[in-house]
């Protein structure tokens, strides 16, 4: 050991004022150990601000000005080796839970301690998780054990009903998790009005309201039927399978 120790570099995405200065503040205290690179008050900043910034970690709310920090989590975590830990005065356990099967990897309450927060932002940057018990446990239970329902994806279940065409679809969104509309409609040889128009058929079909609700549905349903579902690694560009590797994310990391 040099006794060296890399700075973490932290973005903050959150569109309340007092929040965001009382962590801005509490990085910036953590200095060298940690430096503050980047805040965003809304969706839109917060994907420019991170590609130039490219933070280590992200502190991410899931109300940014009325949206859903849900909705720009798979670009903040493509191509680069940056790690989201969800910051959230939300409740809801499925909107937490959808979280990390984006790719989340810890998650927070807004009034956790703040030596709670950065030990959470530094577990997070060593490639652990930051997650309680229960959530654990769902998150195995969803991803080791689905029903046997889900797995035969029989005719009078919600995806039972989708044609071929629509199955090719969703398929092609879970692959290309994160990328627009027109990426997908040029992958599939269709035009962006057509996807928009199927997109529409199937959300209707799944009881789904958008492409995130459309992509937590596929993994969990285990939509292409195999045992596991490989998805693609943001952080390191390559397949994994997310049962195995939420395993040996926790022989790393006791759960908190």
């Amino acid at each position: 050991m040099n006794g060296t120790r890399t700075t973490i570099r932290v973005m903050v995405i959150d569109d309340h004022q007092t929040m965001l200065w009382g962590l801005e503040k509490l990085i910036e205290g953590e200095e060298p150990r940690m430096k503050l690179v980047a805040t965003a008050t809304s969706c839109g900043e917060a994907l420019a601000k991170a590609q130039d910034a490219a933070p280590d970690v992200i502190l991410l709310d899931l109300d940014i000005g009325g949206e859903s920090g849900l909705d720009i989590l798979p670009a903040l975590l493509s191509g680069r080796a940056t790690q989201v830990l969800i910051l959230t005065g939300a409740r809801d356990q499925m909107t937490l839970d959808s979280a990390v099967l984006l790719g989340a990897r810890g998650v927070l309450r807004k009034d956790a301690p703040a030596q709670q927060v950065l030990k959470a932002i530094e577990k997070v940057h060593q490639g652990e998780l930051w997650l309680d018990h229960n959530t654990v446990v769902r998150m195995f239970g969803q991803l080791i054990n689905p029903t046997e329902t889900n797995r035969t994806a029989p005719q009078n279940s919600p995806h039972g009903t989708l044609t071929a065409k629509e199955r090719t679809i969703v398929r092609a969104i879970v692959e290309e998790n994160g990328a627009s509309n027109k990426v997908i409609a040029k992958k599939l040889c269709i035009s962006e009005h057509t996807l928009r128009n199927h997109l529409t058929s199937i959300y209707q079909k799944l009881g789904v309201g958008n492409r995130l609700e459309l992509y937590v549905y596929a993994v969990q349903n285990r939509f292409d039927n195999s045992p596991r579902t490989p998805v693609k690694d943001a952080y390191r560009s390559r397949t994994v399978d997310p049962a195995a590797a939420l395993v040996a994310a926790l022989r790393r990391s006791p759960v908190q």
